[in-house]
């Protein structure tokens, strides 16, 4: 897949945004990949962490919003404990989640999961979710 990359693009306002919410700097990452590698939640991630760290840094935002990652992320901080840059990645997928609730792109439906995910996912995930729209509303 060829993707043309715009400088334009690059450290828009979106991403800009993210990094204000988070107070990081997604340019610090250099892509190791430790983070995805620490990563408990990597195999339910359509895009691992340090691919989402990477789709910001090309200017890249519309896939990172599309993707289902920040919403699996349990910000656990495992990524943040082995990144040796220091990159709270938690923090990022936080500002993500933040600004597509602002936008009020996502909802959550409990309905529209499949049985065997709700089974073993956590209860708490579903509820920090439910908190997050009702303190927009």
């Amino acid at each position: 897949m060829r993707v043309k990359l715009e400088t334009g693009n690059i450290r828009n306002d979106r991403i800009k945004k993210v990094e204000e919410i988070s107070c990081q700097n997604v340019y610090q990452c250099y892509q190791c990949g430790k983070c995805s590698a620490a990563c408990p939640a990597t195999p339910e991630m359509d895009m691992l962490p340090n691919q989402v760290i990477r789709y910001l840094q090309l200017g890249l935002d519309d896939k990172v919003f599309q993707a289902n990652t920040p919403w699996i992320c349990a910000s656990c901080l495992q990524c943040m404990s082995v990144c040796p840059k220091g990159v709270d990645l938690a923090r990022i997928m936080e500002a993500i989640r933040m600004l597509q609730l602002r936008k009020g792109q996502n909802e959550i439906e409990i309905r529209k999961f499949p049985r065997e995910y709700l089974e073993k996912s956590p209860q708490i995930a579903f509820i920090s979710g439910y908190r997050k729209f009702l303190s927009l509303s």
